[in-house]
């Protein structure tokens, strides 16, 4: 019988964690081997070698020289995923031209998990690097994209949220409490849009939008890009004005089941 360990959630069980951290691992370095993943992970490597192995079979992994990398099989399962999210390609076609209109970073954000999920970016030509990637998640509470969601979700679920969140301080300038929370998602709502006061990236400031079905919000589309440029003209001006008008557009263009 497989081992299991007690969270705060409920029972989950050990080997399926080892797993997914096995795969964790492999999405930060391609080419990792046995030792090297059982010296990260803190297990022996009889252990490691029999979930590689398992991971194998499953065609998860693909033996590469002296290590392993993730398959193609990833990929698709990844494709399968955006597949069931519905209106992508609307959503797509209006980050894409978010981007090249603005010259900026353009997102688009939905909740899972308790934090934002990116769905699809799109960078435009005067566009900075940053660390968000397709897939990857960020606080709710420190980016425009989450805050905009928290917005515009109904009220209890937001207040439950908030009340259980834990207000990681990624800048001097993130917001670390509820009540400061409660007062910027009032402030959110009242303008139509949320911003991100260089509170998750220092040097950077975004504005985002909800896109709704009329009775919850689906997501979030947003604009990203470094302070200089995001000046609080701009950001309350025309780049509150270009997330909005996308959204709208997403809005009116989607079909909701």
């Amino acid at each position: 019988m497989a081992s299991t360990s007690q969270g705060d959630g409920g029972r989950t069980i050990r080997s399926v964690e080892i797993a997914f951290n096995i795969i964790d691992v492999l999405q930060e370095h391609n080419g990792v081997g046995v030792t090297e993943l059982a010296e990260e992970l803190g297990h022996s490597k009889s252990t490691i070698h029999s979930h590689l192995r398992t991971l194998e079979e499953r065609k998860i992994l693909v033996r590469d020289g002296d290590g392993y990398r993730l398959s193609l099989r990833v990929l698709d399962m990844a494709n399968h995923v955006r597949e069931q999210v519905e209106n992508y390609d609307v959503i797509r076609t209006e980050v894409d031209k978010l981007a090249e209109e603005t010259g900026e970073i353009a997102q688009f954000g939905i909740r899972e998990h308790g934090e934002v999920s990116y769905l699809y970016k799109a960078a435009g030509d005067r566009a900075v690097v940053t660390a968000s990637r397709v897939g990857t998640q960020q606080p709710l509470h420190s980016t425009s994209l989450g805050k905009t969601i928290l917005a515009f979700m109904p009220p209890e679920r937001a207040q439950t949220h908030v009340e259980s969140a834990e207000f990681t301080e990624s800048t001097p300038k993130t917001i670390t409490s509820a009540d400061a929370l409660f007062e910027e998602l009032e402030r959110t709502r009242e303008r139509g849009y949320g911003i991100d006061d260089e509170e998750n990236f220092e040097g950077l400031r975004c504005v985002a939008a909800p896109v709704t079905d009329g009775e919850s919000v689906l997501g979030a589309v947003s604009l990203t890009g470094p302070s200089s440029r995001f000046t609080d003209e701009r950001l309350h001006g025309e780049l509150s004005e270009y997330v909005t008008r996308a959204a709208n557009i997403i809005e009116l263009n989607s079909k909701f089941s």
